[in-house]
């Protein structure tokens, strides 16, 4: 049997195999294992790269930060009481005349310091001058017809109802003198006390009504420092305390007095108490109406702890300071970092701050440097000694 071989009309023999393409899988295979591979290959450099950054800020720290360092002292700070207040005059007076009438003279220098009695201006007293002239003339006249009355009486001549018509008439002159020796005494102002002259306000030939000012006349040597104090305070205070005084006329400055008058009731809208003390001003440079700051000393308090002010570092947050410890490094080294550390603080007194809370006695904390520190942060003690405080703050 004879096979025949067909033909293609292309000429190629029919029994030859086409060819297959390549399976879609394998393919799959393919460019999956290369993406897996750049996968990996990404997540292994960011791996190493975070791994050497890490490794590289382990080995390279900041250098510390130099700071000033202060000990917290166990140690008793004054007790005092500060407020504010205002000075008046223990004798303050706008001298003014007694009865109307017109200025004559002006006996006295504006600003000059006077004597008590001193005649300070005289008022038109003319008429009671003749007044007076008639009443003594009336008074002599009374006075002889007493005494001849009295002649008479003693030798029977008289009746003592005479007698006593002329001791009356006598006695009417006398009251009419005084009466008008007190009108013209009223028409000369005198200075009621010692003190100091202030801006005249009257002119000569200028009328005046009883009452109206003619010159302030204030008693400098001694003043009144009246200020009010809470009721919380009013337990702690008694006449007699010591009282310190500053003004703003005179920075840096204090002057000294005493309590003398404590107000015996609360106000019931302030609920505050009202304090009065009394300061000697023999050099006459404080005066009346000058704004005030008091400071009243009280008894000690136990000691506290206390750090400089300028430790303290106070936000919304609390407030905080940075204490400074120790610790021992892998290659022996002591090292320094500062912790910030919250405290509870309490007075402040002469640049001073009471903790009552958060630091014990001998920890260092940084006095000046905290803007730089950051809590754990290496720090370095500087040479340098931390500023003093000022004795009168900076005024802004």
């Amino acid at each position: 049997m004879n096979i025949v071989t067909e033909h293609k009309i292309s000429g190629e023999p029919i029994d030859k195999a086409p060819k297959r393409p390549v399976r879609p899988v394998l393919w799959f295979i393919i460019v999956g294992t290369l993406l897996s591979v750049l996968v990996g290959g990404l997540v292994w450099f960011n791996y190493f790269r975070g791994q050497m950054i890490k490794q590289f800020f382990a080995n390279n720290k900041p250098p510390p930060v130099a700071v000033s360092a202060a000990e917290a002292k166990s140690e008793v700070i004054p007790n005092l009481l500060t407020a504010v207040g205002g000075l008046a005059a223990v004798h303050q007076v706008d001298v003014s005349a007694d009865v109307n009438g017109r200025v004559t003279e002006i006996k006295f220098e504006p600003g000059t310091h006077v004597e008590a009695g001193t005649p300070l201006v005289q008022l038109f007293d003319t008429p009671e001058q003749g007044d007076l002239a008639n009443f003594k003339a009336q008074a002599t006249v009374a006075q002889l017809s007493l005494d001849r009355a009295k002649q008479l009486a003693s030798r029977q001549f008289g009746p003592q109802a005479t007698v006593d018509q002329a001791q009356a008439a006598y006695d009417q002159a006398q009251a009419g003198i005084a009466k008008t020796e007190a009108l013209i005494s009223q028409k000369l102002v005198r200075a009621p006390f010692s003190g100091d002259l202030g801006v005249r306000k009257v002119e000569v030939g200028q009328y005046l009504t009883a009452g109206t000012a003619i010159v302030s006349l204030t008693d400098l040597s001694e003043l009144w420092a009246n200020f009010t104090v809470t009721e919380k305070d009013s337990g702690n205070l008694k006449v007699g305390q010591s009282v310190r005084l500053r003004v703003d006329a005179y920075p840096g400055r204090t002057f000294d007095a005493k309590i003398t008058t404590i107000e015996p009731q609360i106000s019931a809208d302030t609920r505050n108490i009202r304090v009065q003390a009394t300061v000697a001003n023999p050099e006459k440079i404080l005066k009346p109406g000058m704004f005030v700051t008091t400071t009243v000393v009280l008894p000690d308090k136990p000691a506290v702890i206390t750090v400089p002010e300028t430790a303290v570092d106070y936000t919304l947050y609390g407030d905080s300071v940075f204490v400074i410890t120790e610790k021992k490094e892998e290659d022996g080294k002591t090292s320094l970092s500062a912790v910030r550390t919250f405290v509870q603080t309490g007075s402040r007194v002469e640049g001073r701050v009471e903790i009552l809370k958060g630091v014990k006695p001998g920890d260092k904390v940084v006095a000046v440097g905290q803007l730089k520190l950051q809590s754990g942060a290496a720090v370095s003690i500087s040479a340098d000694a931390a500023p003093q405080i000022p004795a009168q703050p900076p005024r802004y």
